[in-house]
């Protein structure tokens, strides 16, 4: 998921710093990156941001952080603000994290769902802030043990991120093979192998590239989606936005969600505004859509 990092940030005192980084030089960065995303930066994160961003100014060859805040302000620094934002957000996941998902997703969720494809029904699955394409290919895997042919099928996961980068990296599918070391030996040998003859890396199988499509979407802004969807994931992504924020995403999920279907978000994450009664808690965070009133 590309969240906002959370690691505090081991920067210079601001008086032996290389390059001057004033409160309104915060500001304005913390303004624009709400502006783009929807994160809120509190004043803690200042250290955060001058390390993460001070190897942009020195790359650009600019000597302050003002003169950085004029480019990223004009049309003209579009590319860098893009780079701002990549640099801002880290991206922490890793193969079925969070378990209980996947196990009810295969025990509960799934069953009823892919006996309805085999009578020519639709699934859809939305992976949203997908980071690098651990989580969908983690649910594609666990639709592929139930079905092996799910690609024969109206079956698809929709994969989204706001940063282009990381969504490259998930549609190449390949991972250092220490990413892989906590799951299972059959589900590693069945649905990776070896990348370009390098025992470091491994790809994803072709079953699973087809199963997911990644696209770029940011959350705040506009959805060309349609639903209804079977199974939402949103996991440890919304914790960045202020609470009016995440009570509209999680409107316009309730909106794009099927009756019954799955809602699955962080392990630090709770519902809020008027989309809660919407909802009906079904396990740790976890939740039924419900139908509405006619």
């Amino acid at each position: 998921m590309t969240t906002l990092a959370q690691a505090p940030a081991r920067s210079a005192p601001a008086g032996d710093r290389e390059f001057v980084f004033r409160s309104e030089d915060f500001r304005q960065i913390a303004a624009m990156l709400h502006a783009d995303s929807g994160i809120f930066l509190s004043e803690q994160k200042e250290s955060l941001v001058y390390s993460r961003l001070v190897k942009r100014l020195r790359a650009l060859g600019l000597s302050s952080f003002k003169d950085y805040c004029a480019l990223i302000a004009d049309a003209s620094g579009a590319d860098e603000r893009q780079k701002m934002l990549a640099a801002l957000t880290t991206n922490v996941t890793r193969f079925f994290r969070e378990p209980h998902h996947f196990q009810h997703l295969k025990d509960v969720v799934l069953p009823p769902l892919l006996q309805a494809a085999k009578r020519g029904g639709r699934v859809r699955i939305w992976s949203a802030g997908c980071s690098k394409g651990q989580e969908p290919y983690s649910i594609a895997m666990t639709l592929l043990t139930l079905m092996p042919d799910a690609c024969n099928h109206d079956i698809k996961i929709l994969a989204t991120d706001i940063d282009p980068n990381v969504l490259q990296e998930g549609r190449d599918g390949v991972y250092e093979k220490s990413e892989l070391d906590d799951m299972p030996k059959a589900e590693r040998s069945r649905f990776f192998s070896m990348a370009d003859g390098d025992p470091s890396m491994w790809g994803v199988s072709d079953e699973m590239r087809r199963l997911v499509s990644f696209k770029e979407l940011n959350l705040i802004g506009q959805w060309p989606i349609k639903g209804p969807f079977d199974v939402i994931f949103c996991r440890n992504v919304v914790i960045y936005f202020n609470e009016e924020t995440q009570a509209k995403i999680w409107t316009r999920y309730a909106a794009l969600l099927a009756p019954g279907a799955l809602l699955c978000i962080g392990h630090s994450e709770r519902l809020s505004g008027p989309a809660m009664a919407r909802f009906k808690p079904t396990g740790t965070t976890m939740y039924t859509h419900q139908k509405t009133a006619s």
